[in-house]
């Protein structure tokens, strides 16, 4: 959905989850997310009576959606289907962005995850949720990809968890070297689970 498509509500959401990958959840303030989205900043009030913790759970879910979403369209570009492939194309798409933007923002889901999960039930487990959302179709992928069903939810375990600890270093050094470090080492590993052909 273009972001010329999108409702004044979805387009708050949208813009949520921009804010809190760039500055954290604590740094994104109501009226902020309203000027980004270009709404009124009445309509926060109308759309999100329980305030910003509404709000920023409806980004992390957006978010999580987004990239559960993403793994389908990751295996169809694979030229050689493969786990180590998948996660190439997972880590190529922070890479990508980081040539292209520099390093100022990372995943919502991180970002809320650091900022909030330890002091707002709320927001953790719209994190626990977004996770599971982005993790449940990256298992189904690792199975269609000839991971025994059994293995395929830890492995999607690891690369999420390894991807965002990438993610993490690169910002923090300005570098992509983390993130290629990680598709290199886990690679071999990932492919070495396939026990059946994709």
């Amino acid at each position: 959905m273009s972001e010329r498509q999108r409702g004044p509500r979805e387009r708050m959401v949208f813009s949520a989850a921009q804010l809190i990958r760039r500055d954290g959840v604590n740094a994104t303030g109501m009226r902020e997310v309203a000027a980004h989205a270009g709404a009124p900043r009445g309509s926060l009030q109308h759309y999100f009576p329980g305030g910003k913790e509404q709000l920023v759970g409806e980004a992390v879910a957006w978010a999580g959606r987004y990239a559960g979403r993403r793994i389908a369209r990751f295996v169809e570009g694979l030229a050689e289907p493969t786990p180590s492939a998948l996660f190439a194309a997972m880590a190529a798409q922070w890479t990508e962005e980081y040539d292209r933007d520099g390093f100022g923002a990372g995943c919502p889901v991180a970002a809320a995850a650091v900022d909030r999960a330890a002091s707002d039930d709320v927001v953790r487990a719209a994190v626990a949720a977004a996770f599971t959302t982005w993790r449940t179709p990256l298992a189904e992928a690792l199975a269609a990809l000839g991971v025994p069903t059994g293995r395929s939810a830890d492995l999607a375990t690891l690369m999420i968890s390894t991807l965002e600890g990438a993610i993490l270093m690169a910002r923090a050094e300005r570098d992509v070297r983390p993130l290629t470090t990680v598709v290199r080492e886990l690679g071999p590993l990932l492919d070495a689970a396939v026990t059946r052909p994709a």
